[in-house]
């Protein structure tokens, strides 16, 4: 079964009602774990670009509140999701430890290799998004994993726009990353294009999809474009599901809607349709 994983990131608003709202949305629409961001923005950027720059100083009002973390996580336990949150500071591994079923470590973060340790040592999974990454750089940061007892850890691949053209997904990477660290790898999309996803998931073998959700589209970051929408998503992860029921079993043979038809193939005698024994039963008007 593919996993689906809403990220919030800072559509919250900083509001626990909200907050709750994007879970129990997430798990309506058929996804399997929901995703917030835990960070403070002294600790995100360095002093020198905080002082110069308004635009990362009103982030703080993205910070998701450390009280929200215990009620978020019994509402996923409620709805039946997974809870996760990305840790943008060393003492937020810590900090999420307790309620987390698996950490989420952002693209930004791939370089840190004291984040990717201290994630490991907690012994629970590890998802690690490489967007803007090279292959050399992927399989660092998985040796940084594993050699701290995160053995398999999930990657995705990921294109750090936002939006990010679809031509610019690049879903084939996939199987290059897969084949580059033997870990299992899936999409994080930016696209918000059904097509994408679709295609990540039944050529590529994508076996966990994370995609940006917004409820209304009032949050902080739909207006950029890379955010979906609960029905646009919801529809996607039903035509997934889908395509998987369309695979059957492998065997040959007829299926219980052709039944009905295969006596109305030709007769290999004369080559007429349907069958003689359809024809005698025309024959003597006994025909529906």
């Amino acid at each position: 079964m593919i996993g689906f994983i809403a990220e919030v990131s800072s559509n919250h608003h900083c509001d626990l009602t909200r907050s709750l709202n994007f879970i129990d949305a997430a798990a309506s629409v058929g996804c399997t774990a929901v995703k917030f961001q835990l960070f403070k923005i002294d600790q995100l950027f360095a002093q020198e670009i905080l002082k110069r720059s308004a635009k990362h100083r009103k982030r703080k009002e993205w910070e998701l509140p450390l009280e929200f973390v215990p009620k978020l996580a019994q509402r996923c336990i409620d709805v039946g999701v997974e809870f996760s949150c990305t840790p943008f500071y060393l003492d937020a591994v810590n900090e999420l430890e307790p309620y987390l079923d698996f950490y989420k470590i952002a693209s930004y973060e791939l370089l840190w290799d004291d984040l990717l340790a201290v994630c490991a040592r907690t012994g629970k999974p590890v998802i690690l998004s490489t967007g803007m990454a090279t292959v050399d750089e992927i399989k660092h940061a998985v040796d940084v994993l594993q050699q701290n007892g995160c053995n398999k850890p999930t990657l995705l691949h990921c294109t750090s726009a936002y939006p990010t053209p679809y031509q610019e997904a690049n879903l084939a990477a996939i199987e290059t990353i897969r084949q580059a660290t033997g870990c299992e790898v899936g999409w994080s999309d930016h696209t918000v294009e059904p097509a994408v996803i679709y295609r990540a998931v039944h050529c590529w073998g994508a076996k966990v999809i994370e995609f940006h959700l917004d409820l209304e589209g009032d949050g902080e970051e739909y207006g950029a474009g890379h955010c979906w929408l609960p029905d646009q998503i919801g529809t996607v992860i039903r035509e997934v599901k889908k395509g998987f029921d369309a695979d059957g079993n492998g065997i040959k043979e007829p299926v219980p809607s052709e039944l009905p038809d295969r006596l109305w193939r030709a007769d290999p005698i004369d080559g007429l349709r349907p069958m003689k024994e359809i024809r005698e039963q025309w024959k003597a008007g006994n025909f529906t």
